[in-house]
């Protein structure tokens, strides 16, 4: 029995290898549209969206969020989002006391 030819292969949605997949995303900075795309939930919870171009190599932070307008977003306000904040952890708690001497009288 013969086999039948394979089924067409559906390109994955934003796909980097995939040209058709791509989305319309360009790069603001030349316009061209060589770009990758990330979308990111940072660590206190605003989704974004890095674009950096092939071409140029310029890098963009974006507000992805609900009723955001994709506006740039500064990178000291990325890193101020994406920094954690340190828990302090029962260790972090005890109290030192001063260590006893060794020396006898």
């Amino acid at each position: 029995m013969a086999r039948s030819s394979a089924a067409p292969v559906t390109p994955i949605s934003g796909s980097l290898t995939q040209r058709g997949a791509r989305s319309g995303a360009t790069c603001r900075a030349c316009g061209s549209v060589r770009v990758t795309r990330i979308s990111l939930t940072l660590t206190d919870g605003s989704p974004v969206q890095l674009t950096s171009c092939h071409r140029c190599e310029y890098r963009t932070w974006e507000d992805s969020g609900p009723g955001e307008n994709g506006a740039p977003l500064p990178v000291a306000n990325i890193l101020d989002k994406a920094r954690k904040t340190k828990v302090p952890n029962d260790r972090d708690r005890q109290i030192k006391l001063p260590r006893r001497s060794t020396r006898r009288p």
